[in-house]
């Protein structure tokens, strides 16, 4: 029954997809329309969140802002609009499926399940999955959590891998799904989850942001390693060509550079918080050469 469902979503989602392509590609949509759609999301810090104006800012919308500019130089629209659609872990995908979204700019994993139904820009950012708890709880490794509740948000890959593992293993782990990120947070810290599983940089945000940051601790071994990249169609070479290139101008020209010391080395709006997140070995080895790789390998093997 799982399995006919499951098969059931994917056919829908591949209809979706042939569905949304119009016969000139996404160029072409968005040439009739004169509007260029990002997904984006509420409160994924400092990728992609609201700030205290509620106006759509961080790292990942900083470089989809650098493809829009590509997108008016190639389409010759100096006046492109811009408009933001807020998504969700659970939805981004298939609102890009039916065309509601042109480029998803939030905090996305490339990997190669996810390559069958869309497609990624060179890797923009590298991860690893951890686990956030109290320090009072003494959780260092996922074998701690052994008959223990844990937390992960609805549609990421980190509540796919927990559910995975948590079987393999034989953990006896019950897994509560957070609506998004915020709310899988506040679940671990109100105490109906022992510890939140995510994405490292995003632990070290929710820290950062917290009332108290030293209340609470991050496993220190990565469960997994994975590239972020931005979003969008699948067999659409015309228009991944230009986010492609674009993304690796800002790569190859050094521009880069500042973009992420804004994000993570330097107080971020709208608390001022500064995450002091030094940008990783395999960042830097894939910022020297563009990949959109979803082999996680092949980004554990860049620092070896």
């Amino acid at each position: 029954m799982v399995r006919a469902l499951f098969a059931a979503v994917l056919l829908c989602v591949s209809a979706s997809l042939a569905q949304a392509q119009a016969p000139g590609g996404t160029l072409d949509k968005i040439k009739k329309a004169g509007v260029v759609t990002l997904g984006v999301r509420d409160g994924s810090v400092p990728f992609s969140y609201l700030d205290d104006k509620q106006q759509y800012i961080g790292y990942s919308v900083d470089l989809c802002m650098q493809v829009v500019a590509a997108l008016r130089r190639e389409l010759g629209m100096p006046n492109l609009k811009v408009a933001m659609n807020p998504v969700t872990s659970a939805n981004r995908i298939p609102l890009m499926a039916n065309g509601t979204i042109d480029l998803e700019c939030g905090s996305t994993t490339n990997n190669l399940e996810r390559q069958q139904h869309v497609a990624f820009a060179p890797t923009m950012f590298v991860i690893g999955s951890r686990l956030l708890s109290k320090k009072t709880s003494n959780i260092k490794t996922l074998a701690d959590m052994k008959g223990k509740t844990l937390v992960a948000t609805a549609g990421t890959s980190t509540l796919k891998q927990m559910t995975i593992l948590n079987k393999e293993q034989k953990l006896g782990m019950t897994i509560l799904v957070g609506k998004d990120h915020p709310e899988s947070f506040l679940i671990m810290d109100t105490g109906r989850a022992v510890a939140e599983a995510n994405d490292d940089i995003l632990l070290a945000a929710q820290v950062a942001s917290s009332k108290n940051p030293a209340l609470y601790d991050i496993s220190k071994t990565p469960l997994s390693v994975e590239p972020y990249g931005i979003m969008m169609r699948k067999g659409d070479p015309a228009f991944k060509k230009v986010v492609d290139a674009a993304i690796a101008g800002v790569y190859k020209s050094g521009q880069i550079d500042a973009i992420y010391n804004k994000w993570f080395m330097a107080p971020i709006p709208p608390r001022q918080i500064n995450l002091n997140f030094p940008m990783p070995p395999q960042l830097k080895a894939v910022f020297a050469q563009p990949t959109d790789s979803g082999d996680p390998a092949v980004y554990a093997a860049l620092v070896k």
